[in-house]
């Protein structure tokens, strides 16, 4: 799948999302009344385009995009195990530190994100139709409904 795909189907697919394109990556944020103010804005998912903002994915190859999701701690654990310490090996593997847990330019894998795993985010680079079909639906699903959960409890503390 390409960019504009995931991009149209996850504005298709699910309700109240705000994208934000800066420097041709896509931010999108669960903003169902348009009306949350852009500095408490969070994304639930980004696709980016380049390494303008970190180097692991070396996503400056032609075509090569990286697809970032927020997920729950749960999930994050049954694909990754358990999370250590941030002074620990594991975390410092996750945080991009170490690559060599994990090969962070490889396509179609899903694996922690290289610098924000340790915050519950995963990213897969050219998501194969199989893999989005299979993995990456099932992850976007919840990271919306991740967020959707946030912005109730956010809009009932006021």
């Amino acid at each position: 799948m390409n960019e504009s795909e995931i991009s149209q189907y996850i504005i298709g697919t699910f309700e109240g999302v705000d994208v934000v394109v800066a420097s041709g990556d896509s931010f999108f944020f669960y903003n169902p009344d348009s009306n949350v103010p852009p500095d408490h804005r969070f994304p639930f998912v980004t696709l980016v385009t380049s390494d303008i903002n970190d180097q692991f994915s070396n996503l400056n190859r032609p075509t090569v995009f990286r697809l970032n999701i927020g997920i729950s701690k749960q999930t994050f654990r049954s694909l990754f195990g358990e999370l250590s310490h941030p002074s620990g090996r594991d975390s410092a593997a996750i945080s991009g530190e170490n690559s060599s847990d994990y090969d962070f330019t490889a396509l179609d894998q899903i694996m922690p994100h290289p610098v924000y795993g340790r915050m519950l985010w995963v990213c897969v680079l050219n998501p194969s139709e199989e893999t989005f079909e299979t993995k990456v639906r099932q992850l976007l699903a919840e990271a919306y409904d991740l967020a959707v959960s946030k912005h109730k409890r956010r809009v009932a503390r006021r």
